[in-house]
C-alpha cells in the first residue's frame, strides 16, 4: 500500500469515506495536540466502521511484544471487529519489537489482518530510525500519517483556520498578537481559540476583545522554560523566567525544573566521557522522545567539564532561596537562576583540533 498522508489528508479521507479504512496506519509526529487529534479521529472513524473492540498497548524495547500478535489473532467471542492501538513513545522497539513490527507489516500487506485495524503511534523519527527495516516495512505496508509541527511563522494562519471552524474571524494584527502571546505553544493557542468560542458569538472579534480574553499565563510553565534552556534559546528562556516570576510561580519549583535537568545532564556527560552506551544510559534515566533530542543538543553544545560547575551553581541558587549568602553570587535568587539558565543555553563546545 505505502500511502503517505498529512493530518489534513487523513481528516479528508475519514470524512469522505468513513467506512473505507486501511488495515494499518502509522501516525508520527512531535506536536502532542495534533497527534492526539489525528489518533482520536481515526479511533472515532474505526468505531463508526464497526470496530467495537479496542486493545490499547504502550510498549518499548523492554516490553513483552507477544501481546501485539496475540491481539491481532485472538477472535472475540462476539465476532466484533477490533482496533489494536499500539503506542511506542520512545520510537525504539528493540530487537523483539522490530521483529514483531516486521511481522505485523507482512500481515497487513498480505491481507492477514481480518477484521482488525492496527494504529501505530510513533514520535517523529530521525533519519536512521526511519531507514530501519521495521520502519520501512510499516511505511510500505500501511498508510503513514506524518504530523508536521506548526512553526511560529505559520501559527497565525493555523489560529485563523481554527477560528474559522467555529465561525469566528480576527484581523491579521490580532492573529500575530495572539501568536506572540502563546509563545509558539500550540496547545496554549488551541485553548485560547476555544476560550474565544465560549466568550464571543460567531463573526469578527475585535482586537480589544481578544486582548481582554487571552491571558499571558498560557505561555509560561516550568517545562517550557527547561526546554528553551536545553535548546539554546537564551532570550526565550529569560522571557519565560520573567513571566513565571511575574505570575508568582514558586521559585523552588522553577529551580527544580532547571536544576534536576542539569544534574541529569551531568550524569550523562560523565557516562559519555567514560565511553558508556548513551542510548542505554538515556533509558536508565527514563529519557525518551523529544526530551532525549533536547538533552543531546545540550550535551553537544556544553563542554563536558562545565557540568560540575553548573550543578554547583544550582546548589548555590538553592542556598539563596533559603536566605543564605553565597560569595560571588547575586543576592536575588531569580536573577541568579537566570544566570544559571544562560550558562546552559549559551554555552558552546570548543571545536576539536
Amino acid at each position: 500500500m505505502g500511502r503517505r498522508l498529512d493530518a489534513d489528508s487523513l481528516a479528508s479521507q475519514l470524512d469522505k469515506a468513513p467506512a473505507s479504512l486501511d488495515p494499518l496506519y502509522v501516525i508520527s509526529g512531535d506536536e502532542p495536540l495534533l497527534v492526539i487529534e489525528a489518533c482520536d479521529a481515526l479511533r472515532a472513524a474505526a468505531a463508526r466502521a464497526g470496530y467495537a473492540e479496542r486493545v490499547s498497548l504502550i510498549l518499548d524495547a523492554r516490553s513483552d511484544w507477544s501481546a501485539v500478535l496475540g491481539a491481532t489473532q485472538n477472535v472475540s467471542l462476539f465476532g466484533d471487529r477490533r482496533l489494536v492501538d499500539l503506542a511506542i513513545p520512545t520510537g525504539k522497539p528493540g530487537k523483539a519489537g522490530s521483529d514483531t513490527l516486521l511481522r505485523l507489516a507482512d500481515m497487513a500487506g498480505s491481507g492477514a489482518l481480518a477484521d482488525t485495524l492496527v494504529m501505530v503511534n510513533l514520535p517523529r523519527l530521525d533519519r536512521a530510525t526511519r531507514n530501519a527495516k521495521w520502519a520501512q516495512a510499516l511505511f510500505d505496508a500501511g498508510t503513514s500519517v506524518d504530523i508536521a509541527s506548526i512553526e511560529r511563522a505559520a501559527l497565525p494562519r493555523w489560529i485563523a483556520q481554527r477560528l474559522a471552524r467555529q465561525n469566528q474571524q480576527l484581523d491579521r494584527e490580532s492573529l500575530e498578537w495572539m501568536a506572540d502571546k502563546v509563545e509558539g505553544n500550540l496547545l496554549a493557542a488551541f485553548q485560547e481559540v476555544q476560550k474565544l468560542a465560549l466568550l464571543y458569538p460567531p463573526g469578527k472579534i475585535s482586537g480589544a476583545d481578544v486582548e481582554r480574553a487571552v491571558l499571558n499565563v498560557a505561555r509560561y510553565d516550568v517545562f517550557s522554560l527547561r526546554d528553551a534552556m536545553l535548546a539554546g534559546h537564551a532570550s526565550k528562556a529569560l522571557t519565560m523566567l520573567a513571566g513565571l516570576r511575574a505570575e508568582g510561580e514558586a521559585l523552588p519549583l522553577v529551580l527544580w525544573a532547571v536544576g534536576e535537568e542539569i544534574r541529569i545532564l551531568a550524569r550523562l556527560a560523565a557516562a559519555q566521557a567514560a565511553g558508556q552506551d548513551m542510548q542505554a544510559e538515556m533509558r536508565r534515566q527514563r529519557i525518551f522522545g523529544p526530551r532525549e533530542q533536547l538533552l543531546r543538543q545540550a550535551l553537544s553544545r556544553v563542554p563536558p567539564q562545565a557540568w560540575a560547575a553548573a550543578v554547583q551553581h544550582a546548589h548555590d541558587v538553592d542556598r539563596l532561596i533559603k536566605g543564605l549568602k553565597v560569595p560571588g553570587r547575586l543576592d536575588d535568587p531569580w536573577e541568579e537562576l537566570g544566570r544559571l539558565a544562560l550558562r546552559v543555553a549559551t554555552a558552546r563546545s570548543r571545536p576539536t583540533r
